[in-house]
């Protein structure tokens, strides 16, 4: 039963992606996928129900079918994630499903009758391709889920070299997708088919309850962590091009030197900290100099990110505000605000990843008494 909801589920939320208004790229990429997920547990539906020999067309179609489904994850995180949305190499990552398939084609032009003497005789004649296939599928899961979660790595770093804020930018739905693929390679190595499928029917499941009610990945609405990241890329991409003269993005020592002059100078007179939509190119633009090269002399010169260099810089501007005591009339969350933050669970992080205690720990050992 669980398998029959798996595949009614991922056939009709492919089915929704399909249809959706004004649909990304990634709403496409995870369309097709979906739909090859549906696909492959049909078949396997068939084969474990012996209903193959009722419905011998789809025969063989299961063993190269694991060959899509990671570079379909790594695709779709790509296009989340990269500013880069050309295809022209997106073929390359089906040349090992494509080289599955030819590896078979003598097994597909079988009659159906001799199909199925195959399988009862547990693939006789095959050995050696299916062991091949069976490989080439071991690796192509590994090596898909790692470069997952390089890509998620590296958008990380990006928009932490970008952003003072990332409360909006929610990449949990990228999270959850990868480590779902990941449980399911787990249990190709270690489990049965059964496993397998099963966490591929409850990976489904999660899929669509998560997709609709948690991120909007399946409405028309603008929720989506997709269209989120989207609106990252974008606002970034606007703001690099505004009329500002950039300078070239190297630069010697010198000039860096005096760039982060400027830079502690113009926080320390204007307190730009406290503007909780600060950005790179934002702050660039004020110092007139490239981001690339602002991100270089906060990188090397400051050893922290651009969020790090932000919120430290209002935990510290926080920590001076609180123990004032004109200021003791105020509640923590409107001095929280005052400096820059736009959420009591992004200030109470940042609170504890700079000073190590939470901020109500740090008030009741300093004895500091806020309405």
């Amino acid at each position: 039963m669980l398998h029959l909801i798996g595949i009614i589920i991922s056939l009709f939320l492919s089915i929704i992606l399909f249809t959706k208004k004004g649909k990304s790229q990634a709403d496409v990429i995870l369309a097709v996928w979906l739909f090859f997920i549906g696909f492959h547990l049909s078949v396997f539906y068939i084969h474990i129900t012996g209903q193959y020999l009722k419905f011998p067309y789809f025969l063989g179609f299961e063993i190269p079918l694991p060959l899509v489904h990671g570079p379909f994850l790594y695709l779709y995180i790509r296009s989340l994630t990269s500013q880069n949305k050309r295809r022209v190499h997106w073929a390359i990552h089906f040349l090992p499903f494509v080289m599955a398939i030819g590896l078979l084609f003598k097994f597909f032009l079988f009659s159906f009758d001799k199909k199925i003497e195959v399988y009862i005789e547990a693939g006789a004649g095959f050995e050696n391709i299916l062991r091949c296939i069976y490989l080439l599928t071991l690796l192509s899961g590994v090596v898909y889920v790692i470069f997952s979660l390089s890509l998620l790595k590296k958008y990380s770093a990006y928009i932490s070299d970008q952003f003072s804020d990332l409360e909006r930018i929610n990449l949990n739905w990228l999270r959850y997708l990868i480590l779902g693929i990941g449980l399911t390679w787990i249990s190709v190595f270690f489990g049965n088919d059964i496993s397998t499928f099963t966490i591929i029917d409850l990976f489904i499941l999660f899929i669509g309850y998560f997709g609709v009610k948690q991120v909007g990945i399946f409405t028309n609405n603008n929720t989506s962590s997709q269209t989120i990241a989207g609106s990252v890329e974008e606002k970034a991409t606007e703001k690099a091009i505004e009329k500002v003269k950039y300078q070239r993005s190297t630069a010697d020592e010198t000039l860096l030197l005096k760039i982060h002059q400027d830079l502690l100078a113009l926080m320390q007179q204007e307190k730009l900290y406290k503007d909780p939509e600060l950005s790179l190119n934002e702050l660039a633009q004020r110092l007139n100099v490239n981001p690339n090269t602002l991100s270089q002399v906060i990188n090397s010169l400051e050893n922290k990110n651009f969020f790090d260099y932000i919120n430290e810089q209002r935990i510290a501007e926080f920590l001076e505000i609180v123990a004032l005591p004109e200021n003791s009339r105020f509640t923590l969350l409107s001095l929280a605000f005052e400096v820059g933050f736009n959420s009591k669970t992004s200030f109470n992080r940042n609170f504890k990843n700079t000073t190590g205690q939470t901020p109500t720990a740090y008030l009741k050992e300093q004895k500091i008494q806020l309405k």
